[in-house]
């Protein structure tokens, strides 16, 4: 008879799978090893606490994502890789979900560092309050408060870090943060999300590393909206406020005409990422959205996305374009082609214009853009066309 493996051995396990595939720091990968993640999530079995996936904690009656979630603890890893904490650093969290996290900072700062996190829910904080009691952790500081405003109470930050997906960055947040300091979040622009790792230099964020991630929104921001398109509800195009995207134009039977396919020779493997076409596209072109194609839709005979949740797009006026692919035998390693479907009466040209952005990545894959944010005001201003400017932040991105 095979033994049930313990809490120990399993977390050991997982910790163990994540490193396969992505090296940790030592002291990140000890603190995998000692915080007890089935401590932060009463009632879960613990072969389902040491999945590498996210747990909800507590259900959105009004929507579909959870209110808040124990994260993918992989994702977790690589943002703590990311924030590179010190002993002794003074770390605000947002987001305080079930006080893993914050467990799990309270390891990497150790005994003379300072841990604050905040969640806008009543409940989700007290059961991080009661979490990090339980195993431990009592030194944690716990808010109930918007994330949004901070804790300016315990500032200056030598880090910050959200586990929350953020649309915008908070004058509050560059206040709280001291020169010199690290912020990481998963902060989303033109449709998609990257985790990326800030380090502030005065009256500047500069990036040194993206990972593709996904998060809960943070509650507060409604910069990122939803039009749909003229099937019912049924093909969504999720956008910027900045971004012309006109629900009147796109609702006039965008899907009654026929589908133009273009194709690309660019090919890919069945396990190999493209996002880095969208994050390419987003330093060059505003037009660029997602694209969220339902079952309805795909039954009523549109064209399906590469990925039909979450594919990019180029939406202008009346038409859109947007990445597919399709299966060839020409090349086993790699053998799905990238292409564009279009439709609308310039649905074509939108579709020469995605093409090119498809060519501009595969010619450097694994290329990252260097991404530098300002703080926004109504005077400022930048010599760069391709800003991305948002209420409180403007992003600029280059190649």
């Amino acid at each position: 008879m095979t033994a049930t493996p313990t809490a120990a051995e399993l977390r050991n396990r997982l910790v163990n799978e994540i490193t396969t595939h992505r090296p940790l720091p030592k002291n990140v990968e000890d603190a995998l090893r000692t915080v007890h993640r089935e401590a932060h999530l009463p009632g879960i079995d613990l072969p389902t606490a040491y999945s590498d996936q996210a747990i909800s904690i507590k259900d959105n009656p009004s929507g579909p994502l959870p209110l808040s979630c124990a994260s993918v603890p992989s994702v977790v890893a690589t943002m703590l890789d990311q924030l590179d904490v010190q002993p002794g650093d003074n770390v605000l969290e947002i987001g305080a979900g079930t006080g893993y996290n914050a467990a799990l900072l309270a390891e990497l700062t150790g005994p003379h560092g300072q841990i604050t996190t905040i969640d806008i829910d009543t409940d989700v904080a007290l059961h991080a309050r009661t979490t990090l009691n339980q195993a431990g952790y009592e030194h944690v500081h716990v808010i109930h408060r918007d994330g949004l405003l901070g804790a300016p109470e315990h500032a200056p930050y030598t880090r910050v870090i959200a586990t929350v997906g953020v649309w915008d960055i908070p004058h509050t947040w560059w206040h709280q943060l001291a020169d010199s300091g690290r912020l990481v979040l998963p902060l989303r622009w033109r449709g998609q999300a990257r985790s990326v790792a800030l380090t502030r230099h005065g009256d500047r964020l500069v990036s040194d590393s993206m990972e593709l991630c996904g998060f809960v929104p943070i509650i507060g921001q409604d910069g990122e909206q939803t039009t749909a398109l003229g099937t019912g509800d049924t093909v969504r195009i999720h956008h910027d406020q900045d971004q012309p995207v006109d629900p009147t134009a796109l609702a006039r039977n965008l899907f009654a005409t026929p589908c133009t396919e273009s194709w690309s020779d660019v090919r890919i493997g069945g396990e190999e990422s493209f996002d880095g076409i969208w994050l390419r596209a987003t330093a060059t072109d505003d037009r660029v959205c997602r694209i969220e194609v339902t079952p309805t839709a795909l039954d009523h005979g549109i064209r399906r996305p590469a990925i039909p949740v979450r594919s990019p797009a180029l939406v202008a006026g009346d038409s859109v374009a947007y990445l597919i692919n399709q299966r060839e035998g020409a090349n086993p390693e790699r053998p799905f082609r990238l292409g564009a479907a279009a439709y609308g009466p310039t649905g074509v040209a939108l579709a020469r214009d995605l093409i090119t952005h498809i060519e501009a990545w595969d010619r450097e894959r694994t290329a990252t853009p260097d991404l530098v944010i300002f703080p926004s005001s109504p005077q400022s201003s930048s010599g760069s066309e391709q800003s991305i400017r948002k209420p409180e932040s403007r992003l600029e991105l280059t190649y």
